[in-house]
């Protein structure tokens, strides 16, 4: 691994029996970016993360995560990193601010615990018992505890789950801020829109193999795919036509209808589209 690799994996492989469920990973995660780990269910995506956060062991393959072995990091190690599961757990008995602060007290070097339940959006529930949160809340909370010990590297498994359209995007307001301090960002999400607004880059894994890796914007040649162009006729009905120069096309549109083409949509393959066509063409 290189200082500029926060995470390196190399023939990364997971079977349980006869089921292989990680078949042969490379993978190279870089300092300081938000990754964004795409993939079915049972593709391979959740035993690779458990891999590299030291909670599976591997049955071969190489592994360096922060320069360390996940398979046998060590507390030192452990404080270095912050995962947020799907479900942290449950503490009925204690507030939000309880929680939080009894979490601070297993790293060296934790964050303040109000400032953390600021951060994440419940300082007005500080003083509420957990069982009184409701689903999008909890969620938050489980976010804190991942971030209260100032992680370098932050495993975030389906984190907006549960959350309404407002405090989805107040959430990748904190993930942008954490980006921006330096933190290193994996994130697993089925929320396409979720991986294209935050993720630098994006994995697709298919049948436990890494299928492709890129920006979103260029996953699947995206950025070159023919475009289709959309008007209305003049009998009043609605034409579409594929074309790989929609610059051409909408100017001879222009042409023909004297200026404004009724109508007119010119759109490409959206990520949603490629990574729909990239599981299939795994299975």
């Amino acid at each position: 691994m290189n200082q500029e690799t926060a995470i390196s994996a190399r023939g990364l492989r997971k079977a349980y029996g006869a089921n292989v469920a990680v078949d042969g990973i490379d993978l190279d995660v870089h300092k300081g970016e938000v990754f964004a780990l795409l993939g079915p269910n049972g593709a391979g995506k959740t035993t690779t993360v458990e891999i590299l956060e030291g909670y599976r062991r591997r049955d071969a393959g190489e592994v360096s995560v922060l320069g360390v072995d996940p398979g046998e990091g060590g507390p030192a190690w452990r404080s270095r990193v912050g995962i947020v599961l799907q479900g942290t757990g449950e503490f009925d008995d204690l507030t939000v601010g309880e929680v939080v602060s009894h979490f601070a007290r297993f790293y060296p070097a934790a964050d303040d615990p109000a400032e953390v339940v600021a951060r994440v959006g419940l300082a007005e529930k500080t003083h509420a018992r957990t069982h009184t949160l409701s689903g999008g809340q909890k969620r938050r909370l489980d976010v804190a505890l991942g971030i209260v010990g100032r992680p370098e590297l932050l495993f975030l498994d389906e984190p907006t789950t549960g959350f309404d359209p407002e405090a989805r995007r107040e959430f990748w307001g904190l993930i942008r801020h954490l980006s921006e301090i330096g933190v290193t960002i994996v994130l697993t999400t089925h929320y396409l829109d979720e991986a294209e607004t935050l993720a630098d880059r994006v994995g697709v894994i298919v049948g436990g193999r890494l299928v492709a890796v890129d920006a979103p914007a260029r996953l699947g040649d995206r950025q070159t795919a023919p475009a289709t162009v959309a008007w209305r006729t003049e009998e009043g009905s609605w034409r579409s036509e594929q074309s790989a120069t929609p610059t051409a096309l909408v100017a001879d549109l222009a042409a023909r209808f004297g200026g404004e083409v009724p109508g007119l949509t010119v759109t490409r393959p959206t990520l949603e589209d490629v990574y729909l066509r990239m599981i299939g063409d795994g299975r």
